[in-house]
């Protein structure tokens, strides 16, 4: 039955889901919840295993037999075809701080391809979501990226400048800063979502994870910017990423790509 189901209903069931989860992360938000640390020192929180509990209840009602990875649970059903990638709470620091600009993520990658990308955030009552060929949308209109064309014009969005120095990458930060006009902490999901809808040109993240990445390549893609990692290839594997509104995707990739700096993945 899979294999037949159209992608728009996919992104239709995506949506609701990012919206039921998002619902319950908003019974926790800005009410002191408890934080526990995981051991890679990341936060966690009741709201983030809740989510993702309720993600995955959902998923497999509606698409038994789906896999599922998940950050707070891992893997389930790995002989699929098709898998759905989901963060519960992509920005769980800004959450547990009472600040909104965390996402509910989820993706559908179908035989390696990621075909339908929904991130929400709850807090701002924002969602953007796209599915391949289908365009992407910014609650119900259509998104695109700016059309600036100088990096010198651009804004920047990053998530943590000690990010850049704890993975080896201060130098490219630096030529970041150089090169772009203004740069803002509108960090994790968010600030990647900032560019697919045209309110940023550039969005950097030194270390990522495949549900960081997930939803975002085909929102990029379909936004009609660019989703990559630091040597431009699209995937979410690589262990790090970026984004552009397409017009820049060359220079911030000679940027990074320049580094002399040696990177390890994570």
């Amino acid at each position: 039955m899979a294999q037949h189901t159209p992608t728009g209903t996919f992104l239709d069931f995506a949506i609701d889901a990012a919206w039921q989860a998002g619902q319950l992360t908003l019974s926790h938000f800005q009410t002191n919840v408890a934080v526990e640390w995981k051991s890679d020192q990341s936060p966690v929180t009741v709201a983030d295993r809740g989510s993702e509990q309720l993600l995955r209840r959902l998923i497999e009602a509606r698409f038994p037999g789906h896999a599922i990875i998940g950050e707070e649970f891992g893997e389930a059903n790995t002989d699929s075809t098709h898998r759905w990638i989901i963060d519960p709470i992509d920005g769980t620091r800004s959450f547990i701080r009472g600040v909104p600009l965390y996402g509910v993520l989820i993706g559908l990658e179908i035989a390696g391809e990621m075909v339908v990308g929904v991130a929400h955030f709850p807090g701002l009552g924002e969602t953007v979501a796209a599915a391949r060929g289908e365009g992407c949308r910014w609650n119900g209109r259509r998104a695109h990226v700016s059309g600036v064309s100088r990096l010198d014009q651009a804004l920047l969005a990053y998530t943590d400048v000690a990010d850049f120095a704890h993975h080896g990458r201060a130098a490219a930060w630096e030529r970041l800063l150089a090169a772009t006009h203004t740069q803002r902490g509108w960090g994790d999901c968010y600030g990647h979502c900032l560019v697919a809808t045209g309110r940023a040109e550039v969005a950097v993240d030194p270390i990522m994870c495949a549900w960081d990445s997930a939803p975002l390549l085909p929102i990029l893609q379909e936004a009609g910017g660019s989703f990559t990692d630091w040597k431009g290839n699209p995937t979410i594997y690589g262990g790090n990423a970026f984004s552009t509104n397409g017009v820049l995707f060359e220079a911030v990739r000679e940027i990074l790509g320049s580094s002399a700096e040696p990177w390890t993945h994570p």
